[in-house]
């Protein structure tokens, strides 16, 4: 366990699971964006009989939102078999993922532009919500901005924190996710080249109950796929 990981598992169970779940995922296996991508992450989740097994290396090629939902999943099924996390056989059964739109379900909103998993963690109340590097710990869910745009202009990444560190009096920031053109694996880049980031702490997974409450489309993130939003209506809308 790296130093990034030991203080993680200090601060934090949930993070520390997920970074226990992120050790075993495989290396590699190459980035794309793609339909077939899609699919073969779909194919990696299988649900029956109120258990799910996930198969991470059958989800590659690979990009980076899907590499994110994964862990997120993983986690999710690690906190089940260990029974600190009951979650009935509709609820498992909504983490599906199967053709949804961004915005639409669980995975329709981790998947859509903008602020996707910040959203669904404020509406389920899955666990805060912040901008603050300095309240980041490794394990924490991490959506990079690369310029200012939010929406249908935008340039993001989906990834995980791990930590900071300089290199030559640069500050560099140390995640994990599905990075172009390698695909699983950590990666290290310069933090002002970060124009803006939203990291998500899972703290109460339990309320994935409440799932059901949800609306089948949350129109907001839905209009991302062709509409323009700026980093202070996305922060709104994620409850900070």
């Amino acid at each position: 366990m790296t130093g990034f990981h030991a203080l993680a598992a200090q601060e934090n169970s949930i993070n520390a699971v997920i970074l226990t779940e992120l050790n075993e995922m495989p290396v590699g296996g190459g980035y794309a964006a793609s339909r077939e991508a899609t699919l073969r992450l779909q194919d990696a989740v299988h649900f029956e009989q109120g258990r799910f097994f996930l198969r991470p290396l059958a989800a590659t090629p690979s990009y980076c939102s899907g590499a994110t939902y994964l862990i997120f999943l993983k986690t999710i099924k690690a906190l089940c078999e260990s029974g600190r996390l009951p979650l009935d056989e509709s609820t498992l059964a909504r983490l599906k993922i199967n053709g949804q739109r961004d915005g639409e379900g669980i995975w329709g909103r981790w998947n859509a532009n903008g602020p996707g998993t910040a959203r669904l963690f404020y509406e389920l109340q899955l666990g805060k919500s912040f901008t603050d590097f300095n309240q980041a710990i490794p394990g924490d869910f991490m959506k990079i901005f690369w310029t200012h745009e939010v929406g249908v202009s935008e340039h993001g990444h989906s990834v995980i924190f791990l930590g900071t560190e300089i290199r030559e009096g640069v500050e560099m920031i140390h995640f994990w996710s599905s990075n172009i053109p390698g695909g699983y694996g950590e990666k290290s880049v310069p933090r002002h080249k970060i124009a803006q980031a939203i990291f998500s702490r899972l703290e109460t997974p339990e309320n994935l109950g409440k799932a059901d409450r949800l609306s089948h489309l949350d129109a907001y993130l839905a209009g991302l796929e062709s509409k323009r939003s700026s980093f202070t209506e996305a922060s709104a809308k994620c409850g900070f």
